[in-house]
This record gives structure tokens, C-alpha cells and sequence, in this order.
């Protein structure tokens, strides 16, 4: 049955993962309509991106900008059946929040109702709390089923009321880690969701290079600095306060450079950490960039570093591809041991993991993989090993594609 996937923006850089399983599940057949909350603000788009053929519907991202639209929208599904109970789970959501978010989403429906086309009669949303509330409206509006995919900010950030009322309310929901299960089931929210990692498409990603030169890595050459490298849009979940300030305190006598590969509105307040913390000249921001420049950033640096943490909205990371993406190229990786990071990290045997917002043991763990390169090594071998055999993508886009009714990939021909 052809499907519409409503996502909060399209394309989008931070988003592989979304573009990932279209793509595969394209070719594996399925009819998708992309449909976007918001227009793109990238500068760049990734390679992945021109493979999908889908068509594209965006609907208004601010009312009052198409007001005709809108009313249009509503002229139409006034008509509809469900038009009534739809009004009615509006008006109980907008009791308990009462935010102009809630009038832009049921406007987002109308404007959706309006203009699905026919052929698609299922609608997927991309995250359940701005995706998942338009995505809700609008097949109540049409009597459709939807379902959804959890992420992570979404299930942070979004009241437990409206968590259970909408996973009760869908016909299926999978989830990204393990670790967003528990939490459901801490709420009663879990009984219609499953646990389907993304995974990585190693299809798009050469074999790990053999690092020679940096074997011997070991920081102490001022004319040869060991390169870390981060990937991650510069916001407060993503910790790079916390580790600016590790960095500053490793010893003056150790030589390294950090490149930094993501945008983000924090970004010139860490700037002027850096300088402040007389670190400026040895960090490059090179901004949001497009896959095949982040991989060769993966293949070309000695130690990926990221400091997750949780944020004051509650926002944190789940399990962040970019981890995935840099273990696939033989990288060590050093992370904090937050949310699902575990799950994929095995402290001292694929990866080492600290506290958050520690910023000495962030430090020491940085020290000691930049003065034993043979414990890097070893630590990137066997995340590689790890990432390719138990986090391929392939297991979960076979699931997503038996529940979207598309014959198994794997399955022998009769």
C-alpha cells in the first residue's frame, strides 16, 4: 500500500538515517509521498538524497503564509468524517497544551487531508511529536491508519500523556534503541512498539582504511598532531562546551587538532570558548557538510570524539548514527555513556565511554588514547567488526518492510 512519510523537514543533513531507509525501501518497491513541515535549510545535500525518487508535498510551515491554502484545507475536510472527532482529540490536546504549535499542526492536517493524494492510504510519521500530531490528525480525518518511528528529542521532549495517547492510538511504532523501550514501559507506552535499530548502510561506506601512519600516532610530534575529529550539529545535547573545556586540560606537551563537521546556532559561542581557553588555532570548523566529506573525515582522522549529554529540556541523543558511521571506517571512537550509546559502544573492547559533563574524565580518556596507539587500533577494529556484522541496516529495513506489506528481501524466490 503506497505511504506517506511525514517528516519535520526534507532534505536535511542531520538526517541520513530518514533518508537511508526511504531509499531502501524504495527500491524495494514501496510508493512513498514525502511530506515535509518545513522547506530545507541546508546549504548541501547528500549524495543519498538524489536516489530518492519520491514525490514531494510541503505543506505550510506557517499558517498565516498561506492563508488560502490553509482555508482551502479547511473547506474540504469540513466534508470529511472524521472532520468532527478530529476537532474533538484537537480541542483535548490543546487543553493540556495551549501553544499556537497545536493550531499550526491541525492547520498542517487540514492542508494534508486536502491534498493526499488517493493512492496513499497509510501515513508514517518521522518523529512522534510535531510529525506524529499531523500525521495523527490528518488520518483521523481520513479514517487512514498511521504509524510512526521514535527517535530521540521527540521522546524527550514530549509529555508522557501525550506519548501513551499517541502510541496507543497508532496502529504500529517501532523505535531506534533499546533504551527508548525501557523508558515507554516506564510509562505504559510501549505495548504497540518495537525495537528496529537503523543501523548503516555499509553498501555506502568503503572497508576501513589500514591507518598506517597513524599507528604510530602517539601526540608527542609538534610537526605531526594526532587529528580528533567530531560530527554533530553544535547544540547543547551534543556537549562540545564539555569538551572544550577536556581538551584544555590536556598537557601542553601532547599534540593534537580537532575537526569539527556540523552547524548549529551554538556554534559561535563555542568559538569564543575556544578562544578563551587558548585553544582556537587548533580546532577547524568546517560546518554542516555533505556524507561524502564527513566520511572522508572519518578515514583521515586518528580518534572520533563525542560528549553527549542531556540537555535542560530533557532533549539527549539515542544512538547516534554518526558513532555508527565513524566505527564502519576503523575509528576509535570515545563517547559518554548516555542513553543507548552503550548499546552500541562495549567500554575497552569496541570504544571507551565516561560520564557526561565530565570534563577530566573526558580528559584522562582522551590522554590515554592519544598516547597508546595501539590501544586506538585494537578499539577500531573491533568496533568495525562490530558495526558491520550487528548493526547493518539490512535487519531493520526488513522489518519496516514486512510491516509496510512488501514481500520479505531476503525470502527465496518460489
Amino acid at each position: 500500500m503506497p505511504v506517506a512519510f511525514v517528516l519535520k523537514g526534507y532534505p536535511r543533513l542531520s538526517e541520513t538515517f530518514i533518508a537511508q531507509e526511504i531509499a531502501a525501501l524504495e527500491a524495494l518497491g514501496l510508493d512513498i509521498l514525502i511530506v515535509s513541515l518545513r522547506h530545507p535549510t541546508d546549504k548541501k545535500r547528500h549524495a543519498l538524497n538524489d536516489r530518492i525518487k519520491a514525490p514531494l508535498l510541503y505543506l505550510p510551515e506557517y499558517l498565516y503564509q498561506e492563508p488560502l491554502r490553509v482555508l482551502r484545507g479547511w473547506w474540504h475536510a469540513r466534508r470529511l468524517p472524521g472532520y468532527g472527532e478530529t476537532l474533538r482529540l484537537w480541542w483535548r490536546d490543546l487543553l493540556r497544551d495551549p501553544s499556537p504549535n497545536r493550531g499550526r499542526r491541525l492547520g498542517q492536517a487540514l492542508v494534508l487531508a486536502a491534498e493526499l493524494p488517493p493512492r496513499y492510504r497509510h501515513i508514517h510519521a518521522h518523529f512522534v511529536h510535531t510529525p506524529g500530531s499531523v500525521a495523527r490528525y490528518a488520518a483521523h480525518l481520513l479514517g487512514l491508519p498511521w504509524t510512526a518511528s521514535a527517535h530521540a528529542r521527540d521522546l524527550w521532549t514530549t509529555p508522557a500523556w501525550e506519548k501513551q495517547e499517541k502510541f496507543a492510538d497508532c496502529q504500529w511504532a517501532v523505535t531506534c534503541n533499546a533504551h527508548n523501550i525501557t523508558h515507554l514501559r516506564s510509562i505504559n507506552a510501549a505495548a504497540k512498539v518495537s525495537l528496529v535499530y537503523h543501523g548503516i548502510d555499509t553498501s555506502r561506506f568503503p572497508p576501513p582504511p589500514e591507518r598506517i601512519e597513524q599507528a604510530a600516532n602517539d601526540g608527542s610530534r609538534a610537526d605531526a598532531p594526532l587529528h580528533l575529529v567530531s560530527v554533530g550539529r553544535a547544540v547543547a545535547k551534543k556537549g562540545y562546551d564539555t569538551l572544550l573545556d577536556a581538551l584544555a586540560l590536556l598537557p601542553m606537551g601532547l599534540h593534537w587538532r580537532l575537526e569539527h563537521i556540523g552547524g548549529g546556532p551554538l556554534l559561535p559561542q563555542l568559538k569564543q570558548q575556544a578562544e578563551r581557553l587558548g585553544l582556537a588555532e587548533r580546532i577547524t570548523w568546517r560546518g554542516a557538510q555533505a556524507q561524502d566529506a564527513v566520511i572522508a573525515a572519518y578515514r583521515a582522522a586518528d580518534l572520533f570524539v563525542l560528549a553527549s549529554r542531556q540537555d535542560q529540556d530533557g532533549d539527549m541523543d539515542g544512538l547516534p548514527n554518526v558513532l555508527m558511521e565513524a566505527q564502519s571506517q576503523g575509528l576509535a571512537c570515545l563517547a559518554t555513556d548516555i542513553s543507548a550509546i552503550p548499546e552500541l559502544i562495549e567500554p575497552e573492547r569496541t570504544g571507551l565511554l565516561v560520564p557526561p559533563e565530565n570534563p577530566t574524565a573526558l580528559a584522562a580518556a582522551l590522554r590515554r588514547l592519544i598516547e597508546q596507539p595501539a590501544l586506538r587500533q585494537a578499539l577500531g577494529a573491533a568496533g568495525a567488526a562490530r558495526v558491520r556484522g550487528q548493526f547493518s541496516m539490512q535487519a531493520g529495513i526488513a522489518e519496516l518492510a514486512r510491516r509496510f506489506g512488501l514481500p520479505d528481501p531476503d525470502a527465496a524466490p518460489c
